[in-house]
């Protein structure tokens, strides 16, 4: 049994704060790049349009990050979305997300693509003590799946 981490006392990026489960398609989780390959550390920075973002995850579908909110944050916003890493790839990248508060569905995205550009979010996350962020794969094919959380963050009551 491992010990939960402390629920966020200020405002707060996700990537500063440590999560209480990981688990991930391909690779590490990443904090403030896209999905690596072998190590933490080793994927590209997160751009959407070539627009980089200094904070936030990276996954590869299909995944699961779990945080200890402590029922402390007010709101949860990021950008959501396959990052330029797979879609300079190939354009065949496709996931869904989702964040849930506590079992519950918060928020949910259409189907991601790399053409289609992040998908913001921006949730109301009061009261819940943990918060999950999940990336499904959307076509049946998980190859290209990189998907990254840009500006992940979480606000404090």
């Amino acid at each position: 049994m491992s010990t939960v981490p402390a629920a966020p006392v200020a405002d707060s990026y996700l990537s500063d704060l440590p999560w209480v489960s990981a688990v991930n398609g391909c690779g590490p989780v990443e904090r403030d790049r896209s999905n690596g390959r072998n190590a933490a550390g080793d994927g590209t920075p997160i751009s959407f349009g070539a627009v980089t973002y200094a904070k936030g995850l990276g996954v590869h579908a299909p995944s699961e990050i779990v945080y200890h909110l402590g029922g402390r944050a007010d709101r949860f916003t990021a950008l959501v979305g396959i990052d330029d890493f797979s879609t300079k790839q190939a354009a065949t990248g496709a996931t869904r997300a989702s964040v849930r508060g506590d079992g519950k569905v918060l928020f949910t995205t259409g189907k991601l693509t790399g053409a289609g550009g992040p998908v913001p979010v921006d949730v109301d996350v009061r009261g819940v003590k943990l918060l999950h962020l999940v990336v499904e794969d959307a076509n049946a094919n998980s190859a290209f799946d990189h998907t990254s959380w840009a500006l992940a963050r979480v606000t404090v009551l």
